[in-house]
Formats: C-alpha cells, sequence, structure tokens
C-alpha cells in the first residue's frame, strides 16, 4: 500500500514513520523546505498529559471578556467579519460548561497518555536525545488562579495521575532559580516532561527517510481527487498517486478538505514563542513550567529558554502583536529574573489548527481513501506519536490499543 502523507510538521512526519514501519510504502509532500517549519518550530516543548486540557473551560468565556481591553491578555480576540470565526466562536462557547470540558479532557488525555508511552518506546528503540527534561510545573500567581485549576486537579486524582500541590517555598525547592517574589503556590507533575520538538521531528524523518519514507518538500498539495480505487494529490504540474492520503496539514485543512465535501470546524489560532539563552545557569529554570495566569509556559532547553503562549482568534492579515511578544518576556523576567538577557530573545509567531471542543479529529473520513491526523492546537508534540500510531493501525487494517471514542470525525457527523 502507498500512502501520502500531506504535512511534514510533528505529525505528519510521526504519520510517516509509523505506515513505514507498519510496511507502507510512504510519501511526504511539504510545502516548506524541511519538516517542522510551522507550529511546530515554535512549540514549547512540554509534554505533558496530565495537563491536556481543551480551551473550553467552564469560566474561560468571563476571563476572555476581561482580558478585552488589556494589552498583555494572554487569549485574544480580533473581531473581524469572517463568518467562519464566529460559528467557531459559538461551537466553543456551547463546549465551556463543566461536563463538557470533563469529557473532552478526558479525550484528550487518554489519547496523550497513550501519545507518552509511544514517544518513550520510539525513544528507547532508537536511543533519540533530544534535550529532554523530566518534570513539570503549574504556577499560580494569585489564590484565583488556583480556584479555577481546581476542576483540573480533580480529574488528575480521579485518573490516579501523581500530582502534589506546593506552596511557593516548595516550588522553590523544585525550582531554585524561581524568583522570590510572593505567590499563591503550584502544581507538580513529576511524570510529565519536555523536549525539543523541531529536533525530534528531525531525527524521526531521517529515520524514515532511511527506511524508504521519500519527502518532497517545496510542493504545496493542491486538489485531491479519490474513487474506490486509488487517490490522486495534485502539486502544481505533478500529480502523485496513492491507495490512501493523509492530511497532517494543520491550519491548511480546511483548504483540502472542503472540495471534498468535507467539513471540519478548524480555525487557526496564533500562537507565539521567545528563545533566548541561558546567562546564568543556576538562576534558569530546570524543567518545564506554565503560568497559569497568562498561560504561558517556560521550557528549558539545552543552553536556551523556550517561552511560549499567548493565543489570538482573527485578524489573519494581521502582523504579530508586539504587546503578545512583551507578555512572554515579562512572564519569563517575572519568575527568572536573572537567568537570561531577555533583550536578546528571537521570536516565532504562527498558527495552530485549534477545534472548538479540543481534541483532535483521527482516522477516515465518508471520502474513500481520505484519512485525517488533525486539529491537536497547542497540544500537537503531546500527542503526536500516539496519533501516527493509531493512523497507521488504522489504515493497515490493525485495531488501536485504545479507545477511539470522541476522537474521530464521528463526533461531527
Amino acid at each position: 500500500m502507498h500512502v501520502v502523507v500531506i504535512g511534514a510538521g510533528i505529525i505528519g512526519v510521526n504519520t510517516a514513520y509509523y505506515l513505514n514501519a507498519a510496511g507502507c510504502a510512504v510519501t511526504v509532500l511539504e510545502s516548506n523546505a524541511g519538516v517542522a517549519q510551522e507550529a511546530s518550530f515554535g512549540n514549547a516543548g512540554v509534554i505533558a498529559p496530565g495537563y491536556a486540557t481543551p480551551w473550553a473551560a467552564p469560566g474561560m468565556p468571563g476571563k476572555i471578556l476581561s482580558y478585552l481591553f488589556k494589552a498583555d491578555a494572554p487569549v485574544r480576540l480580533r473581531p473581524s467579519l469572517d463568518p467562519k470565526l464566529w460559528l467557531w466562536a459559538l461551537r466553543w462557547l456551547r463546549e465551556c460548561n463543566l461536563e463538557r470540558y470533563q469529557r473532552n479532557r478526558e479525550r484528550m488525555q487518554r489519547l496523550a497518555f497513550y501519545s507518552r508511552a509511544q514517544l518513550h518506546a520510539l525513544r528507547e528503540l532508537h536511543d533519540l536525545q533530544y534535550e529532554q527534561s523530566q518534570g513539570y510545573l503549574q504556577l499560580f500567581r494569585s489564590a484565583r488562579d488556583l480556584e479555577l485549576a481546581e476542576p483540573g486537579i480533580a480529574m488528575l486524582s480521579a485518573a490516579n495521575v501523581r500530582h502534589r500541590l506546593l506552596t511557593a517555598n516548595e516550588c522553590r525547592e523544585v525550582e531554585p532559580g524561581l524568583s522570590t517574589d510572593d505567590f499563591a503556590g503550584g502544581l507538580h507533575l513529576p511524570e510529565d516532561e519536555s523536549g525539543n520538538c523541531p529536533l525530534f521531528a528531525r531525527q524521526i524523518k531521517d529515520l524514515a527517510a532511511a527506511r524508504g519514507v521519500r519527502f518532497c518538500f517545496g510542493m504545496k498539495a493542491g486538489a485531491i481527487a479519490a474513487d474506490a480505487k486509488q487517490v490522486q494529490v495534485r502539486s502544481g504540474t505533478q500529480i502523485l498517486e496513492g491507495d490512501a492520503v493523509v492530511l497532517a496539514t494543520g491550519a491548511a485543512s480546511s483548504r483540502l478538505l472542503r472540495p471534498l465535501g468535507l467539513r471540519v470546524p478548524l480555525y487557526p489560532v496564533r500562537g507565539y514563542s521567545a528563545t533566548v539563552a541561558v546567562r546564568e545557569p543556576t538562576y534558569a529554570p530546570q524543567h518545564a513550567l506554565m503560568d497559569e495566569a497568562y498561560k504561558v509556559a517556560m521550557t528549558r532547553l539545552g543552553n536556551r529558554i523556550r517561552i511560549a503562549g499567548m493565543a489570538e482568534l482573527g485578524g489573519h492579515a494581521g502582523a504579530p502583536r508586539q504587546a503578545a511578544l512583551a507578555t512572554l518576556i515579562k512572564v519569563a523576567r517575572d519568575w527568572f529574573p536573572g537567568a537570561a538577557d531577555y533583550g536578546r530573545a528571537t521570536y516565532w509567531s504562527g498558527w495552530r489548527p485549534m477545534l472548538p471542543d479540543g481534541p483532535p479529529v483521527l482516522g477516515a473520513t465518508r471520502q474513500a481513501r481520505v484519512w485525517v491526523n488533525l486539529g491537536h492546537g497547542s497540544t500537537g508534540w503531546a500527542m503526536a506519536a500516539g496519533s501516527a500510531r493509531i493512523l497507521a493501525d488504522l489504515i493497515t487494517g490493525r485495531t488501536p490499543e485504545i479507545a477511539l471514542d470522541g476522537l474521530t470525525m464521528a463526533r461531527y457527523a
């Protein structure tokens, strides 16, 4: 069986690897010059199944309204006349009650925990090193931040996920470089981890290529034609033929699915990241952390610190907001003031493909031979290996190792 995979981000590269391991011939079509050049490039680096959670959560609509006039808002709406934006926002609002939040979070965590197990198996099998570190610390600036986190903490307990609420001083025992300023405390998840997502993607690409996977860079996927016998993917004047196609195309997926009569409520959300060299290791983070108030993650990647977060809906044509970039630096300075010369940071901004309820969609579509692996939002790195293994199992007729209820196109039927 020959499978064409569209997209060579962290999702597409892993999909190609697992399809090849399952015995398929694989061609990967990527418009950029290399792997992990878009959302995967600016990834925060966090692999935290215990923290995998949907945006649509109780209290979030009120928080977003309170952010409307704040330049440093972690989530920002740029109003536009785009009807797709408002349809997405209405779907998102419907998912913000406690019952739906708990259901969606369970789906995301089920996939994320499975994915972490697959990632560990890959790491052991190939002796991969990608600047990984162990442990994740969620930081609460105020008692209100802690209160809003209570439903998620309750779910951790119900799922038997190891975690511990810490005082501010106990947080400093985990992260000695933390600021001496007062804060409400933290939540420590010792089994969660972090790592360099683009570095890992390049390693998996090299492994797949060595085993015969063909990577076609600088080729943008165009029209897809599929029938009972084959699928064709057009790129410029070229046509690639295969037995199946997998869309791992992130924010570009809607453009390719719509002509096939397939609609997924996917919307691109702009995210930001900053990277800065460590100046003083003693005062720098050793693990992955999350500022719960600003929804900004800080990750140690070798001799660098990655600071990532912020989210903007709407305003596709607008330039990156300087206020958002400044907020990233503010958060890092607040927690680790002596770690780096933050004035020398480099910045990234790009689009993450978000679904209103949170979990991605995996598997077959009602169009013969067309499969999807998309909608991971900001948790693509945490779900990549598991999602790819599931796709490979489904395409080759094997039964996936976890239940797929709530993770397939059926939920949008």
